[in-house]
């Protein structure tokens, strides 16, 4: 799974799963942007480049389509192009249903939804014009196949990342760009940190999984570049699940 010569850009790559996906990336030799909006991921970048990789951060808020336009605009002038867009940009703030604001709802969707739909749009764009294919990826959930009873307005959104990547899939096969989403289950980040922090809940959460344990953010990292790679040059508009066969533990 090399990928020397290609360059990535990973949205929210500031912390948790994005970061991970971020060093994988930089280990199997792409140049990384990573993307962040307010936690700056110097730190990161400086690992990277340690490591004798090339990285850079830019800022933007994934919502707003000028500052897409702009972020997409400064990894090809950085990089000489752009090959790999991994869509992780996502956020829940856990909220009961009945009395959900509506700005929560629309920021939720703002985020997680239509920003991978402009960041896959802006991307798409210059990966069709290069001519040379390309990848796109973007972190769904298992709650795109499951209900949450405090992710009313998270769940939809996670359902339309992956939708998205099938539609997409058909679109942009033919320019050899092929776009996938993942699914993680519960996996130990800033996102669910406060959720998991009892301590029965969280032995229940592990008592599901089959493997034993909570994800981590590298357990993402690496189906992420198998699927960026040529050896997933075939795959095109799959789901893969990553949840350590918490899905299909119904019993």
């Amino acid at each position: 799974m090399d990928l020397s010569g290609k360059s990535a850009l990973v949205t929210g790559g500031s912390r948790g799963i994005g970061r991970a996906i971020c060093r994988r990336l930089a280990e199997a030799g792409a140049a990384v942007a990573v993307n962040y909006h307010e936690t700056e991921p110097g730190d990161l970048v400086r690992e990277i480049e340690a490591a004798g990789g090339r990285a850079l951060a830019v800022r933007a808020d994934v919502s707003i389509k000028a500052e897409v336009e702009a972020m997409v605009a400064a990894v090809v002038a950085g990089f000489g192009g752009l090959d790999i867009l991994v869509n992780n940009a996502g956020i829940c703030p856990f909220h009961g249903f009945l009395d959900m604001p509506e700005e929560l709802w629309d920021r939720v969707q703002a985020v997680n939804l239509k920003g991978t739909f402009l960041c896959s749009q802006a991307a798409a764009r210059v990966m069709v014009e290069q001519g040379r294919g390309g990848r796109i990826i973007a972190i769904s959930s298992i709650s795109a196949l499951v209900g949450g009873a405090m992710q009313t307005h998270y769940t939809p959104t996670k359902a339309g990342d992956h939708s998205l990547m099938q539609s997409l899939a058909i679109v942009l096969g033919p320019h050899g760009i092929t776009c996938n989403s993942v699914m993680p289950g519960t996996i130990a980040t800033d996102i669910n940190r406060e959720d998991l922090s009892d301590p029965a809940k969280r032995a229940s959460v592990e008592g599901r999984i089959p493997v034993g344990r909570l994800g981590e953010p590298d357990d993402i990292a690496g189906p992420v570049v198998f699927l960026a790679s040529e050896a997933a040059r075939y795959v095109n508009g799959a789901g893969l699940l990553v949840d350590g066969g918490l899905f299909v533990n119904l019993q």
